[in-house]
């Protein structure tokens, strides 16, 4: 793993407290990269360590995007169905320790937040959001993959069972006032200048509040989700992941075409 490349991805600084984690891959969106879900829960893990750090506030760089997902040339790597499974379970593993990180998280929301990007916004504690901010899982019209378990039981604590379905049927993106009504945003705001305002003043509220009460209502809430052993739903990963669709998909994607689904 390149370390260097990994830290100019995805820079994290702190001051006064508060723990800034900017996704830097403007060029792309933001999409993820294996290394960067990494550095990310190293960062929370650093955060649960260090008493210095009282929050977290995620963003993405560029005007454009909070995250677009995973970049989809990781995607190109697999060869197995086990290759499918591990990527799963690296995204549950990365979502459930920044979902349980020991401080507040707070996603600042501008452009697409979409994927593996809306599934990192939908673990963080707080989320607000640009009128620009456009929120969404559009799987079933690009790769024709799935969301794991633990992620369909996020959503669904988040939004319920018929708003996630509704989201992933129809592979529409969200925009933000809609997003705010239905609980995929908390908070909407005009544009990224007064998105870097409101969510500073956020943290620094957040970072002032007792940290025992802060975590102590954080673990609660996550003890009321049903916890998933890692197996669960492996055989609809591997339905999606192996699939004639899913490489169609992908040869698609990166071919700028639509696809040919044949459901096999």
């Amino acid at each position: 793993m390149d370390l260097a490349a990994e830290a100019d991805d995805l820079v994290f600084e702190c001051n006064d407290g508060i723990g800034r984690i900017t996704f830097n891959r403007p060029q792309a969106r933001n999409a993820f990269t294996f290394a960067m879900y990494e550095r990310l829960a190293a960062i929370c893990k650093e955060a649960n360590d260090d008493q210095s750090i009282k929050v977290l506030v995620l963003r993405g760089a560029g005007d454009k995007a909070f995250a677009a997902g995973t970049d989809i040339n990781q995607f190109r790597e697999f060869k197995t169905p086990q290759d499918a499974i591990d990527y799963e379970n690296r995204i549950d593993r990365v979502l459930t320790t920044l979902e349980q990180c020991r401080v507040p998280t707070i996603a600042a929301i501008n452009g697409f937040c979409t994927g593996g990007g809306a599934g990192i916004a939908a673990a963080c504690d707080l989320r607000i959001g640009t009128q620009s901010a456009k929120i969404g899982f559009p799987i079933a019209r690009t790769l024709g993959n799935c969301l794991s378990m633990s992620n369909v039981s996020r959503l669904t604590a988040l939004i319920g069972a018929a708003r996630v379905k509704d989201l992933i049927f129809t592979a529409r993106l969200v925009e933000a006032a809609e997003a705010a009504g239905i609980g995929l945003l908390g908070e909407v705001v005009d544009d990224i200048p007064a998105l870097d305002r409101r969510s500073e003043e956020v943290a620094r509220l957040l970072a002032s509040h007792a940290p025992l009460t802060l975590n102590a209502t954080k673990q609660a809430v996550a003890r009321l989700q049903r916890r998933l052993t890692p197996d669960e739903g492996e055989d609809l990963i591997l339905m999606c992941y192996t699939s004639q669709d899913f490489r169609e998909g992908l040869d698609a994607f990166l071919n700028k075409r639509a696809p040919q689904w044949r459901g096999q």
